[in-house]
């Protein structure tokens, strides 16, 4: 009979293990010496070491799952259970255990970092719907649209809450996604009418612009074009395959227009600029005749300056007041010399003058006598009366003798 520490065999080659309750049978061997038998099992005992072993690094360093963990552990008591080994079982059974602590600890750290992951993919995905049911009313429709798209992308990566979680959130989403484009297909609809509008409106305008486009009436054309101008802008824009054509042509037209009309223009400002050269040389020519010293030779003059003045034509606009303002100063000191002599050799007025100049003199010479005479009575306060009463026809005296004087009187 052969045994060690943890087994033995009998005589009859039926191999034994000790164990808390007492030997159990382990099975026979018949093939060899008892050693060999001890030998045999006693590997067989290693080969659970090392398979416990395995399991206890997989269940330390992999995401081995509670459950297939608690399968491997039960596989293995089984086998520890059923003692066809030859060692220490009960140590095996003792790490076994601490297998089943570590897994279940494991269970629970894992079901708290599950319900913490879903509380946190609840959270996220709330926040998404949120930000999708805003984005839903906005009118930035490329920006939204593109963050929208983001927001499915980021949804995708996201874990999965329970059925009805899930469902309820991707129902809020989906439906904010599916008003934003309601919405945006509705505004683009819209949008599509108003350039078919546009177009129809600009169209017009093009047709009219281009008829304009060879007339000669330069003001009332060039009017209507600014006028056609500012209905441009208001009709708003066409398609854009439309747009670029329609502008081309309206523009083209308003050019082929403008052109002609600056060449006339052009020309007349040459025309003009001739004018005025000439219109100044006889403003010169005018301005010589003042002052006036001899009336009839002056008069005669200037009329005969005029009549050439007038036959010359338009000058430009902008140079117009400077030079007819000096025509009309030579023009203005002609008809003051003509009013002076008037009233120089005028009989009636100097008559008129001559007769208010003596009524004013016997009125100042009879104020004075009466002055004189309240004095001598001692009468001062009546004597002052006269006398302001005196000043006044005495300066009236002495603007009618100054008149008188400019008749040569």
């Amino acid at each position: 009979m052969s045994s060690d520490p943890w087994g033995r065999v009998d005589e009859t080659g039926t191999v034994y293990v000790r164990t808390a309750d007492g030997e159990q049978v382990v099975g026979s061997w018949q093939a060899g010496s008892p050693e060999e038998a001890l030998a045999y099992f006693e590997r067989k005992y290693e080969g659970l070491v090392v398979e416990i072993g395995l399991l206890e690094k997989r269940v330390k360093t992999t995401d081995l799952s509670a459950k297939d963990a608690a399968a491997a552990i039960d596989h293995i008591r089984q086998q520890v259970d059923e003692h066809h080994v030859v060692g220490d079982l009960e140590a095996l059974r003792k790490r076994l255990d601490a297998l089943v602590v570590t897994v279940d600890k494991r269970r629970e750290e894992r079901k708290v970092a599950k319900a913490k992951q879903t509380d946190e993919a609840r959270q996220a995905k709330e926040k998404l719907v949120a930000e999708a049911e805003e984005l839903a009313a906005s009118e930035q429709w490329r920006s939204a649209g593109e963050r929208l798209r983001a927001l499915v992308d980021t949804w995708k990566g996201l874990p999965r809450l329970d059925r009805k979680s899930d469902d309820e959130l991707w129902h809020r989403f989906s439906h904010a996604r599916s008003a934003f484009s309601k919405r945006r297909k509705a505004h683009f609809a819209s949008l599509d009418a108003q350039r078919e509008e546009a177009r129809k409106a600009k169209e017009k305008l093009v047709a009219e612009a281009e008829s304009l486009s060879g007339s000669t009436d330069w003001g009332a054309t060039a009017a209507r074009y600014r006028e056609l101008m500012t209905d441009w802008k208001a009709a708003g824009r066409a398609q854009r395959e439309h747009e670029d054509d329609l502008w081309n042509r309206f523009r083209g037209a308003q050019d082929v227009f403008f052109a002609a009309r600056s060449g006339v223009f052009a020309e007349r400002d040459a025309e003009q600029g001739e004018n005025l050269k000439l219109k100044e040389e006889l403003a010169a020519e005018a301005e010589k005749l003042v002052p006036v010293t001899d009336l009839k030779a002056a008069r005669a003059a200037f009329r005969a300056v005029n009549e050439r003045w007038e036959a010359i034509g338009h000058v430009p606009r902008d140079a117009r007041p400077k030079v007819e303002g000096r025509m009309h100063a030579v023009e203005r000191a002609i008809q003051e010399a003509e009013e002076a002599e008037w009233r120089r050799t005028n009989p009636e007025a100097r008559a008129r003058a001559a007769g208010l100049t003596g009524q004013l003199q016997d009125a100042v010479d009879k104020l004075q006598k009466q002055i004189d005479a309240a004095r001598a009575a001692g009468n001062d306060a009546k004597a002052d009366k006269l006398a302001r009463e005196l000043e006044g026809r005495q300066a009236l005296l002495d603007q009618a003798l100054k008149g008188l004087q400019e008749f040569g009187g």
